[in-house]
């Protein structure tokens, strides 16, 4: 990743110039410092109530950001739609006709657990990052999955 993101016709196409790309950057952790153990979830509900769309994502293997505390702290948070997110079913996230994640949705709300992916998912299975991104962005995250054809084989 280092080594494609150092070449120059890289950095030409990013605009960065000549700023070299660490994946560990010091500069960017002691920035970042004053976010350290922030609870920033309790401006999340007020989003939520606003329609503001919040996708949760994690990989099944992420030892860091673990997937079941991510999806704890979702299920567990106080909104108006929590009662219907919670009854709501786990459905496929179905990439190229293979799972690639497990998702959950419900009005602006969704949680995406993505498998065979640890910290960095988009490094790890670029090819369901990329679909989650692009699904996500176009509010059609569910439709991958055949949502309504499940549903009808139930």
């Amino acid at each position: 990743m280092e080594t494609f993101l150092n070449k120059k016709s890289v950095r030409d196409a990013l605009g960065v110039g000549n700023i070299e790309f660490v994946s560990c950057s010091p500069t960017v952790y002691q920035a970042m410092l004053v976010d350290w153990m922030r609870n920033l979830e309790v401006g999340i509900p007020a989003l939520l109530e606003d329609g503001i769309k919040l996708l949760v994502y994690a990989g099944e293997y992420d030892l860091i950001c673990n997937w079941l505390g991510n999806s704890r702290w979702v299920h567990a948070m106080q909104w108006s739609g929590r009662k219907e997110f919670v009854a709501s079913p786990e459905v496929p996230f179905v990439v190229d006709g293979s799972e690639a994640g497990v998702l959950k949705t419900h009005g602006p709300l969704g949680f995406l657990k993505v498998h065979d992916a640890g910290h960095m998912v988009p490094m790890d299975q670029p090819k369901a990052a990329l679909e989650m991104l692009k699904r996500w962005t176009k509010g059609s995250l569910a439709e991958g999955g055949k949502v309504e054809k499940l549903f009808a084989e139930m």
